[in-house]
């Protein structure tokens, strides 16, 4: 084998082995959920190549009676999650996994009030 053809060899493998190879690439991956405070009502999205889809569709299938939907979290390429107390206060927040997206939700929830439970948790990409 001559010395041009070992030297790209040796580059495309040096490639392929960190991951610099084409294939290796990986879109980014939206989701979002909306919660309409006043009934609990949730819509959610997940896998959307931008955030204005995944806001779009979650609000799309929120309660559309409630009126008061909106995007409580987004999150890109992670978990994210809506905790709500009795008595109608909320929280929300993502994080890399579900679990911790929930704890981070609940602890968000609980500086506004008692009883907090997770109602909606969702994970996009590779999650």
């Amino acid at each position: 084998m001559s010395n041009w053809k070992r030297t790209a060899t040796a580059v495309i493998s040096a490639l392929a082995f960190l991951g610099l190879g084409a294939a290796t690439a990986h879109a980014d991956s939206f989701g979002a959920i909306s919660l309409s405070p006043k009934t609990g009502a949730t819509g959610w999205s997940y896998d959307y190549s931008s955030r204005s889809e995944a806001d779009e569709v979650a609000q799309s299938h929120c309660d559309r009676n409630a009126g008061d939907c909106r995007v409580a979290i987004w999150f890109k390429n992670g978990c994210g999650a809506v905790a709500r107390g009795a008595d109608g206060g909320w929280g929300s927040n993502w994080a890399p996994g579900s679990r911790r997206a929930q704890r981070a939700a609940l602890a968000a929830c609980s500086n506004h009030s008692d009883s907090c439970r997770v109602i909606r948790w969702q994970c996009s990409g590779a999650n």
